[in-house]
């Protein structure tokens, strides 16, 4: 008989049992935090009814799903660990007390190409808070805060979170005259980082239409320097144009403004108005966090706030701020820096004794 070949598909991690054991000691570290902060551990369905699934899922997402079919089932792997919390609580709403905190950690699988620290298969770790019918707007600032906490837990230090507010850039489409494009300018300008700020005008102009001199403006925007202070002091000049905006500059004041209160230093966040994220479901702070010294990984944690996440189940409001930490991603950049600690005990025992007679 014919041997086959044993292989791992691309994209797909394996560990050894040594790297596997640092890997538990991470996710141990990061249920231990979220517990501190008073969030519940969930689990859901590693496989989801499509149409439950992409419900709102949108975006580049969609088109990187795992979906196939079982006999007359339409199903598909979940790409995220958000979508199915939004259907957890719409399912389970009246068993759940509110405002909801959640903490999961499991796989998910998006099939994009792999690349270094890139993967197909990765874990995720979430954390999220749901309210009924309204949430405070300090949430939005406490769950940052949470993860700076966590990453210094792990002994990080060179790392960001840079802040943005999805209100702010789809008011300034609005002053532009962009609201009927918002969502394929957003999703656009989501990918300046990787492609830069040439293919993102290109894009812009030739697929969909807009005005070059118009694609100018905005880019000039979304890249206004100065940090944090700056560009609250520009987001002043604009004020009075559009109630949406200005109702989302005040937010990223605030959200600026208690994170400090939290305790995350100043040099480790920033606003930073190119930061979109691709999925439609966001509507107020967004979040994305790199490592200062592996800035070619992207980001490692991102999120942000989202009220209407659950139309698609239910009739009820149930608005929600959360973050998700790329474990692998993680993982894989901690082994890069030497942050792993190769001395601790990995063996599943702390004791052998060994008879001998």
């Amino acid at each position: 008989m014919e041997k086959v070949k044993p292989r791992t598909l691309s994209g797909f991690m394996e560990l050894l049992p040594a790297p596997q054991v640092q890997m538990e000691r991470i996710m141990q570290v990061l249920r231990e935090t979220y517990a501190l902060y008073g969030f519940y551990p969930l689990d859901t369905p590693l496989i989801e009814s499509s149409e439950v699934l992409l419900a709102k899922g949108g975006g580049e997402t969609e088109k990187q799903i795992y979906r196939f079919t079982k006999g007359d089932s339409d199903l598909s792997l979940r790409f995220d660990l958000t979508v199915p919390l939004a259907k957890y609580v719409a399912q389970h709403y009246g068993e759940l007390t509110f405002p909801f905190r959640r903490f999961q950690i499991g796989k998910v699988y998006r099939g994009e190409r792999a690349q270094r620290g890139r993967f197909r298969e990765f874990y995720q770790a979430d954390i999220d808070v749901i309210g009924d019918g309204k949430l405070d707007i300090i949430n939005e600032a406490e769950v940052p805060s949470i993860i700076y906490k966590t990453f210094t837990s792990l002994g990080l230090q060179r790392f960001k979170i840079r802040i943005n507010n999805r209100k702010v850039l789809n008011g300034f489409f609005a002053i532009l005259g962009l609201t009927e494009k918002a969502g394929d300018v957003m999703r656009t300008i989501d990918k300046l980082e990787k492609i830069g700020a040439e293919k993102v005008k290109t894009i812009l102009v030739e697929d969909f239409g807009v005005e070059a001199a118009t694609a100018d403006e905005l880019l000039k925007f979304i890249e206004t320097p100065g940090g944090t202070e700056g560009i609250l002091a520009a987001l002043e000049g604009y004020k009075g144009r559009n109630e949406v905006f200005d109702l989302g500059a005040e937010e990223l004041k605030t959200v600026a403004t208690y994170m400090q209160a939290f305790g995350v230093p100043a040099d480790h966040f920033e606003i930073d108005l190119t930061i979109a994220r691709g999925l439609d479901y966001y509507t107020g702070t967004v979040y994305e966090t790199a490592m200062l010294d592996h800035p070619e990984i992207g980001s490692i944690c991102s999120g942000g706030r989202y009220d209407n996440l659950a139309e698609y189940y239910t009739d009820k409001q149930l608005p929600g701020v959360g973050i998700s930490i790329g474990l692998t991603r993680l993982f894989y950049v901690l082994g890069e820096q030497g942050y792993l600690n190769d001395q601790m005990n990995k063996a599943p025992a702390d004791v052998l004794i060994l008879p001998m007679t």
